[in-house]
Order: C-alpha cells, then structure tokens, then sequence
C-alpha cells in the first residue's frame, strides 16, 4: 500500500488484517506495526463514533446499556480510511476510522472500565 499512514503515539494506524468472527461478536483487528485487537460488538456499539452515541462534545456522550448479546451483521469499507460496522440493532452510523479502531484496542482496558463505571453511575445494566 503506499498510502501515507496516520500515525498514533503508539505507531501506524494502517489495518493489514480485518475479521469479522460473527459466532463471536468479535471484529479481529490487526495492524500494520504489529498489534493486534479482538474488539467485541457491544465494546464496538456501546463506543461508536456516531453522534448518537458520542453526542457533539465529551459533555455530551451517552451511555448505552443493553448491549451484551448485540452482533455485527456486516462490515463496509469507507474509502480507504474507515469501516462502516452494521450491527443486528439496525445501528450502522459511526464510522470507524483506521486511527479509532487502534485506539479503541490500544486503550480497551480502560475505555471498558470507564463505560462499566458509567453504566453503574446511571443505573443502567448490559442487559
């Protein structure tokens, strides 16, 4: 590929390898630089990139619940930049872009743990 890649803090964001494992609920990610992600479907839907999900601000993103047995029904490539993921819910609107995708795995242990907080802040469940 001799596309410019973006660059993350922990090195190139480019995919060389994407799966969709469905039996799983999980997107399989791996990347250029060496790293590889198994992202789960609800960890996808519950951190979409969509407006309805991030808001239009930090102040503004909300917290989803219900979302332990989503799937993902189907994957679209976005141009050369990004992933439209389509979940069984019917939601397919964020994009995720190469760069968001590393960093949801990168940074997964912590992003979880702070959606797990919120859920219990808000009363609300996975289920």
């Amino acid at each position: 590929m001799s596309q410019t890649l973006q660059e993350t803090p922990q090195g190139p964001a480019w995919p060389t390898d994407i799966k969709l494992k469905k039996a799983e609920r999980l997107l399989s990610v791996s990347f250029e630089d060496g790293a590889h992600f198994d992202l789960p479907a609800e960890y996808l839907r519950v951190e979409s990139p969509s407006a309805e999900v991030q808001g239009h601000g930090a102040s503004t993103k909300k917290t989803i619940g219900g979302m332990r047995r989503i799937g993902i029904t189907g994957l679209e490539p976005v141009g050369n930049y990004a992933l439209r993921i389509i979940f069984d819910d019917g939601h397919d609107s964020g994009l995720f872009t190469w760069e968001t995708l590393y960093r949801l795995g990168r940074d997964q242990e912590k992003i979880w743990t702070d959606y797990l907080t919120a859920l219990e802040r808000e009363g609300l469940s996975r289920d």
